[in-house]
């Protein structure tokens, strides 16, 4: 393959047909941006903020064309696309206002405090962050943002269906004033790909995706000693414990299962119901689900748009297949008729969804809600760790203190909603555990993931 091509999944129409880069012209890109690394790192945290605040604006100002053009590569609604720019725009600012108090020098006592020391937080070089289509302009500015507020420079390979948001990106960033070459894009194949992992001038990955390639790049990395930061799958559980408030359980599981098509990483997928509450829940949620409307992302009052592509249709028309094969019960939805028109996946519920099944095991990508009986509040709990992911989860309750306990002492898990939904926010950390990835991003902590934490001994 020489080329890519961007296709609108809400019409099948072709968007745009990029050429793939060879290999001179990849490194050319990190050779330069390693230039302009040497350069961006002489400047202060200060200088770096100011620059992040007017990338901020930028892309205040560009929301509409942003928007519009992550809905025609992605089929998310036009409205999510804004929320997103908003995001983006937030984090840029977050990080400015934080960023030169999280990464000063820090003098410290050593030698049983007899003398001084200075720990410093040096940048590195470039990172190489290989970033999902589901977000098309977060995923990247999450690690842009706190990499050149550190002092980084980046590279981006960008899947290949949203393209053209993250040349947009670059071009935006260019416009703000973020010195040329310290973020550009390379389009290329998974095996040049590799090669740049072992590039001698990139000096860590990030990458955002699926565990299986999550251990793929990894082990690329580990084998050129390089450190990563992996933000992987997850099939969250969302337990609804017997003293729930079920009105706002359900709205806002629904709400948390459908958000950006039902194509976040980070949301409502299992939901897990106490044996007391369960057919209440279940009766209500699946009224829910089949009162959305999908359709046209671009317009106002469509709830539920396409999926992101032929290929990720296909996944789900097989995980939900193989769920009912091995006994689920297909309470709305599935089954989908191939629409001329584009990969439209309704709102799809399955209950009884038993171990050994993607519906129980895997991360179902799309609109389907995973439903399972727990006993108890205790054997909801066990169910939610049954699982070889570890991103987020939630717990309905109408006990504060009983949530946080659980939350605390008991999820397995980088993260946890009480009695609400969300992604993620500027100021707390994100990640997870087990095949979820490990390292953390936004909160201050992406700010130190990729830096030289150097100490130095004054006598």
């Amino acid at each position: 393959m020489s080329q890519i091509e961007t296709c609108n999944p809400a019409t099948r129409e072709s968007v745009e047909t990029y050429d793939l880069m060879s290999k001179d012209e990849a490194f050319a890109k990190i050779d330069a941006a390693h230039e302009a690394f040497e350069e961006w790192r002489a400047r202060s945290h200060e200088d770096r903020a100011e620059v992040l605040r007017e990338i901020a604006k930028v892309l205040r100002a560009n929301t509409d064309r942003i928007s519009e053009l992550m809905t025609r590569e992605t089929g998310k609604l036009i409205r999510d696309g804004k929320t997103e720019v908003e995001i983006c725009a937030r984090i840029f600012e977050y990080t400015a206002d934080n960023g030169p108090s999280q990464l000063a020098d820090e003098e410290r006592k050593h030698s049983g405090g007899k003398k001084r020391g200075i720990v410093t937080y040096s940048p590195i070089g470039v990172i190489y962050s290989i970033q999902p289509w589901n977000f098309p302009f977060y995923q990247p500015v999450r690690v842009l943002a706190a990499n050149a507020m550190a002092g980084n420079a980046c590279i981006l390979k960008h899947a290949s269906i949203c393209t053209g948001s993250g040349l947009l990106l670059r071009d935006l960033c260019l416009e703000a004033g973020l010195p040329k070459g310290l973020f550009d894009v390379v389009l290329v194949g998974h095996d040049l790909s590799d090669e740049i992992i072992a590039h001698g001038k990139v000096r860590a990955v990030t990458m955002t995706g699926s565990d299986g390639a999550g251990r793929h790049i990894g082990t690329k990395a580990t084998e050129a000693l390089k450190k990563t930061v992996l933000e992987l799958g997850s099939n969250d559980a969302y337990i609804v414990l017997e003293d729930a408030d079920l009105e706002l359980a359900v709205k806002t599981c629904v709400q948390g299962r459908l958000y950006n098509n039902g194509e976040t990483c980070v949301s409502a997928k299992r939901f897990i119901v106490t044996d007391a509450v369960y057919d209440e829940f279940v009766s209500a949620f699946v009224d829910q689900m089949k009162a959305i409307t999908m359709g046209d992302p671009t317009a106002e009052d469509t709830q539920l748009g396409p999926v992101s592509s032929k290929e990720q249709f296909d996944t789900l028309v097989e995980q939900v297949g193989k769920s009912v094969a091995g006994g689920a019960t297909l309470l709305c939805g599935g089954d989908p008729e191939e629409d001329p028109s584009g990969w439209y996946y309704p709102a799809t519920v399955l209950a009884d969804c038993k171990k050994g099944t993607p519906a129980y095991d895997d991360e179902l990508f799309g609109p389907v809600a995973s439903i399972i009986r727990a006993k108890d509040d205790e054997d909801a709990m066990r169910i939610a760790n049954d699982s070889r992911y570890g991103l987020g989860g939630g717990i309905f309750t109408k006990d504060e203190d009983k949530a946080i306990r659980l939350a605390r002492d008991h999820f397995d898990t980088g993260m946890v909603r009480i009695n609400s939904f969300g992604a993620a926010d500027p100021n707390m950390p994100f990640g997870g555990v087990k095949n979820s990835g490990y390292g953390r991003e936004h909160g201050g902590f992406g700010m130190k993931e990729f830096v030289n934490a150097k100490a130095i001994f004054l006598p």
